[in-house]
């Protein structure tokens, strides 16, 4: 497992970590038992870097990732959580007092006294446009409650106002051979800053699992369920916005130019881990197996492994413009 700077913090994290949004059962029920394991399994593979949010289940995500660090004396491992959507989306409500309160929250579910790192969880522009947001944040940094600070972003556009900032620490935004427009500006723009770049959603929210068909369900409390077309959130974080149908079919094409051995998942993990200015790509497991594929991907980020990540880029170039180019919705 390859580790790489959190930006300018002195920690180093894994180039695969492990989201936790499915630990809050958000995606169909997860006991904890399991749950744990999925954590384990991670830890086990050289996983380093947890992301939550105070948001997944709850405060379940965290509660659970607090609760397995307290019996993992010296993990090491680096908890990302994100705050600001306890509330409604107005800029007023991303004040000093809630900051307060979202991170005191937030440090009683993971029982520590000092965050890692918090991102703010994909606010208004306004927000992250405005000198107040840092201000406050840059207090929580001072007094000890935060170690760093970043934000989780919807657009180019907000990720590139975000990277300019001096303390941002990183910057979490979807990308996956689906969601490619970061690469022209954004990954570079953090490359140049020394931001940390999270790739989220790096799966599409499993369409390039490679085990959906057109016939596959999901649990009516599973937001590829209820949320395809954007009505509870924003759509652009189930299946990358792109269309059911249409995805299935451009997964299908990357599947068929891989060669034996190589799964999908693993090619789409590594692809988005070795992309300049990417400092890890964060997917989610359910299954302990899951949780062991997702990590194992980054063997192929190694010499010597038999999958040419620079020729699956332009495999996924191809299939991107012909394919789904006019699905993407352009402020993505």
């Amino acid at each position: 497992m390859q580790h790489r700077p959190l930006g300018r913090t002195g920690r180093a994290v894994s180039a695969i970590g492990l989201g936790t949004w499915q630990l809050g059962a958000d995606w169909g029920a997860v006991d904890e038992a399991d749950a744990r394991a999925v954590l384990a399994a991670s830890v086990e593979q050289g996983v380093t870097l947890f992301d939550t949010a105070d948001v997944y289940g709850d405060g379940r995500s965290e509660t659970i990732i607090g609760g397995f660090l307290a019996d993992c004396p010296g993990h090491g491992i680096t908890v990302a959580t994100k705050m600001g959507r306890r509330m409604a989306q107005e800029p007023a409500n991303y004040s000093p007092e809630n900051f307060r309160a979202w991170t005191d929250r937030s440090r009683r579910n993971l029982g520590v006294d000092t965050l890692d790192l918090v991102q703010l969880h994909c606010p208004p522009t306004e927000v992250i446009e405005a000198d107040a947001t840092y201000d406050a944040l840059d207090a929580l940094v001072a007094d000890g409650t935060i170690g760093a600070y970043g934000v989780s972003v919807e657009t180019c556009a907000q990720a590139l106002a975000a990277i300019a900032r001096p303390h941002v620490t990183n910057v979490q935004i979807i990308v996956n051979p689906f969601r490619l427009k970061p690469l022209d500006e954004v990954l570079p723009a953090a490359a140049e800053a020394g931001v940390a770049i999270f790739a989220r959603v790096p799966l599409a929210s499993g369409l390039l699992s490679g085990k959906y068909t057109a016939t596959t369900t999901f649990a009516g409390d599973d937001h590829r369920s209820f949320n395809r077309h954007g009505e509870a959130f924003d759509r652009g974080e189930t299946f990358s916005g792109v269309d059911y149908e249409t995805g299935l079919a451009a997964a299908a094409q990357l599947a068929a130019a891989l060669p034996e051995g190589v799964s999908l998942p693993a090619a789409s993990l590594a692809w988005g881990a070795s992309r300049r200015g990417v400092t890890a790509v964060i997917p989610g497991a359910r299954t302990v197996a899951q949780a062991t594929g997702n990590a194992q991907a980054a063997a192929l980020l190694e010499p010597g492994s038999g999958f040419d990540v620079e020729a699956f880029d332009t495999v996924v170039r191809d299939v991107y413009d012909r394919m789904l180019r006019a699905d993407i919705h352009p402020l993505w």
